[in-house]
């Protein structure tokens, strides 16, 4: 079995792959768990300089891995909680990583993928990408991803986008703040190396006092994001084993409209 997460570090960029082509590079518990262990290593390696994420194929991140999530609508309530505070943990070694950090979107991505790019300082998505916040269409609610989301996409357009699951745009996630370049599938590694040139002529002291300095002024103070991230963790948790969730997961996998849909 290949390692669902790639890493190689070279001329100072770590660049990790999230390495599930067949399941859309979908975020199970295994993947989740590698990937989080792969960026504390990099926070530590001073070989790594920057660390840039991608996906593996066409698609950048498909989210959380439906099949596990729906088995989990049986599990027990702890269960539950160890899975969600899992990837709390994983979006928060991210996005408290010492180092510049480059989403390299490569295209679409959905749910959890969305918490990926609000967790990484720079990001740089393909013009034919689509993503949206699907989770109350499976009777959840982006609640793990929401502290890292939120901070880039604000109060406004949280409203509307968590509450419909409309499908956005690059374009669209760039005028919201989540993206900051959108480019032709053809210009997506010139960007990204543009960028990480860039990056590379800073002070690697200086660059991390300056994402404390961002975290500690501008945002929430860290330690309250990694509590806010916790509470939303138990929260999914609860709602990960309530009707409209099983029902929702259930009419994903049988192809029909949830109960509660009359289109």
């Amino acid at each position: 079995m290949s390692a669902t997460i790639l890493t190689a570090v070279r001329d100072g960029v770590a660049r990790i792959t999230l390495n599930r082509p067949d399941k859309r590079n979908a975020l199970d518990r295994a993947t989740i768990a590698l990937l989080g262990s792969e960026l504390r290593r990099c926070a530590e390696d001073p070989a790594a300089r920057i660390v840039q994420i991608s996906g593996a194929g066409l698609v950048f991140c498909a989210g959380a891995d439906l099949g596990e999530m729906q088995a989990q609508t049986s599990a027990a309530a702890a269960d539950n909680l160890n899975d969600a505070e899992q990837l709390a943990a994983m979006l928060a070694a991210l996005d408290s990583m010492p180092k510049p950090t480059l989403a390299r979107v490569n295209g679409d991505g959905y749910g959890g993928a969305l918490g990926l790019l609000g967790a990484c300082d720079i990001v740089v998505a393909v013009d034919t990408a689509k993503f949206a916040f699907t989770e109350v269409r499976l009777g959840i609610v982006p609640a793990v991803i929401s502290p890292f989301v939120l901070g880039k996409i604000g109060e406004r357009a949280a409203r509307r986008y968590f509450l419909t699951a409309e499908t956005l745009t690059a374009a669209q996630l760039k005028e919201s703040g989540l993206v900051h370049e959108v480019v032709p599938e053809d210009g997506l590694d010139a960007a990204c190396a543009r960028i990480t040139e860039a990056l590379l002529k800073g002070a690697p002291g200086a660059q991390g006092e300056a994402k404390a300095l961002i975290r500690d002024l501008a945002q929430a103070d860290a330690r309250h994001r990694a509590l806010a991230s916790r509470e939303a963790a138990t929260r999914l948790a609860r709602l990960r084993v309530q009707p409209e969730a099983i029902e929702g997961f259930s009419a994903f996998f049988a192809k029909r409209k949830a109960s509660w849909r009359q289109d």
